[in-house]
């Protein structure tokens, strides 16, 4: 969002792109279990989620200045989101992304995948569903062209 909306330089952006990966290897270091979700939702269903807020009441409040003018730049934020995960996502630190047209698919995948990913006491292993691989994965399995 910020270097569409140009709410950071070039500059501060290259430079967050730069250290966020020093940072999160900083992280993981100290033992952190660190998690990054790119919860990708398609065009069509952005525009169907802005125009449901904007006609419902008890959802208008969701809405800001941003979001209607975020709709025209789509292709804008698809190149700085692809910049972003060229700059950030590595072998210690990979992103996971979420198709997440359908929100109750999308998170109960994310929760999957999180579980399956640590161990804490009395894990039953037997139970813990893997995640659905068309939903969740690294970006190269679930992008496909420029719908996401």
């Amino acid at each position: 969002v910020e270097p569409v909306m140009g709410f950071c330089t070039q500059a501060q952006h290259h430079r967050f792109l730069r250290e966020a990966p020093q940072v999160e290897n900083m992280l993981i270091n100290d033992g952190i279990h660190l998690f990054k979700f790119w919860f990708s939702v398609s065009r069509e269903e952005q525009f169907r989620r802005v125009r449901s807020r904007e006609n419902d009441r008890l959802k208008q409040w969701k809405l800001s200045p941003v979001d209607a003018k975020a709709l025209g730049l789509w292709d804008e934020y698809t190149k700085a989101k692809n910049a972003m995960f060229m700059a950030t996502d590595t072998k210690v630190a990979p992103w996971a992304v979420i198709r997440s047209d359908c929100k109750k698919r999308a998170r109960i995948n994310c929760m999957r995948y999180v579980l399956g990913r640590l161990d804490y006491p009395d894990k039953d292993s037997s139970v813990v569903v893997r995640p659905d691989p068309k939903i969740v994965g690294p970006k190269e399995q679930i992008y496909e062209g420029d719908d996401w």
